[in-house]
């Protein structure tokens, strides 16, 4: 088991890498090859819209034919994107086909792995394998950016050509060491849960989900927005905000390895709610930054709240899918790039309206969701009780 989860870690670790990786680039590659700079957001929309209209329908997949096989096509298919974006740079239309591969192999990879850990784990120890699972995302977030500034130094196609050959690498080591997971307790009472993702909205399910797009809804905009806001506040400079999110990047990696594991089954909703609060007093400090220290903290803190709960959040909606993990997963993953791709739009916008009272209304809506969490506890519509 244990060089499964290591393996799947270094999955989630590659497809997040891949997603920061492009950051510092995308915007030279669009000024290089004289491209519009709209396109600098049109080529991240399109990774998140790509990812969002897939990603069930690799959860059903990933259900009905296995997680290892649908690992190994995403490896393939995301290794694919990488190598399309360095060879094809001087072609908008290819780069734009580049990034919807690499949205379309996303989605099939995070359902197939988080499904896989379904199915490796019980109730009792899946908060520790999820948080395990979390704090590669964050390492990705973290080593993302900086690989691709770095090596980006020397030219534009090595970070993705250096990437496209890992995931490869990886692909070859996943097919030898990944062995099919048993079904696991519920998950092998598939025929008395409802068919299809649709359906799942009918149970007390459906609140998790929109939490889910809430939180990195939240997220989405402070990535889009924080570097803005603190240029006129401080002065900060691209190189202060790269340590910035790297810091934040560390503290969501200490987060999803050192405190998600320690959740104990029962106890999630509390945990998130609690996340949620740290969230929104994180919010509400950006706007009283008088330095690049608290500039820092306040990042810090909304980052310990976000990574807490989403990855809590992970654990619990699997708990709740009647043994339809992937599908569940698949249907999460599609609401977190919902808000990738409403979050930034959102957020730029009120913020060249109203500055720093954004993160105001964004702390006011981090307490908000939480009405969706009590819905949640209130209601009895649970398909973990019918898959009993």
């Amino acid at each position: 088991m244990k060089k499964s989860i290591l393996l799947l870690m270094s999955v989630q670790f590659f497809v997040y890498l891949g997603f920061g990786i492009i950051i510092p680039i995308l915007p030279e590659v669009v000024v290089a090859e004289n491209y519009s700079e709209v396109h600098v957001g049109g080529l991240l929309t399109i990774y998140a819209l790509a990812s969002f209209f897939t990603a069930p329908l690799w959860g059903k997949l990933s259900d009905n034919t296995g997680r290892k096989k649908l690992i190994l096509t995403g490896l393939v298919g995301f290794s694919a994107s990488f190598f399309l974006f360095a060879l094809f740079m001087d072609n908008l239309t290819l780069l734009y086909v580049s990034r919807i591969v690499g949205g379309v192999f996303s989605g099939a990879l995070y359902t197939a792995v988080t499904g896989f850990v379904a199915d490796l784990t019980d109730e009792e120890n899946r908060n520790k394998y999820m948080g395990l699972l979390g704090m590669s995302i964050g390492l990705g977030f973290i080593f993302g950016p900086a690989i691709g500034g770095v090596l980006g130094d020397y030219s534009f196609k090595l970070p993705f050509i250096a990437s496209g050959i890992l995931t490869l690498v990886l692909f070859v080591y996943a097919s030898i060491v990944l062995k099919e997971p048993t079904r696991r307790g519920d998950a092998t009472k598939r025929a008395i849960v409802p068919e299809g993702a649709s359906k799942l909205w009918k149970y007390r399910i459906r609140y998790l989900f929109l939490l889910s797009f809430f939180i990195t809804f939240l997220l989405a905009g402070i990535e889009a927005t924080f570097q803005l806001f603190q240029m006129s506040k401080i002065d900060i400079t691209p190189k202060q905000v790269g340590y910035l999110f790297m810091a934040s990047g560390f503290v969501d990696a200490f987060i999803q390895g050192g405190v998600v594991r320690r959740v104990k089954n029962g106890t999630e909703t509390k945990w998130i709610f609690g996340a949620q609060i740290i969230t929104a007093i994180g919010l509400l400090l950006i706007p009283f930054t008088n330095s690049l220290f608290f500039a820092g903290f306040a990042l810090s803190v909304f980052t310990a709240g976000n990574a807490l709960g989403r990855t809590v959040l992970v654990s619990l909606t699997s708990k709740e899918s009647g043994g339809r993990y992937g599908t569940a997963a698949g249907m999460s993953y599609s609401m977190d790039n919902m808000g990738r791709i409403f979050g930034p739009l959102l957020f730029v916008f009120l913020f060249t309206k109203l500055n720093g009272q954004i993160y105001y209304i964004s702390a006011t809506i981090a307490i908000l969701s939480l009405v969706l969490l009590l819905l949640f506890n209130r209601s009895s519509q649970s398909l973990k009780e019918i898959a009993k």
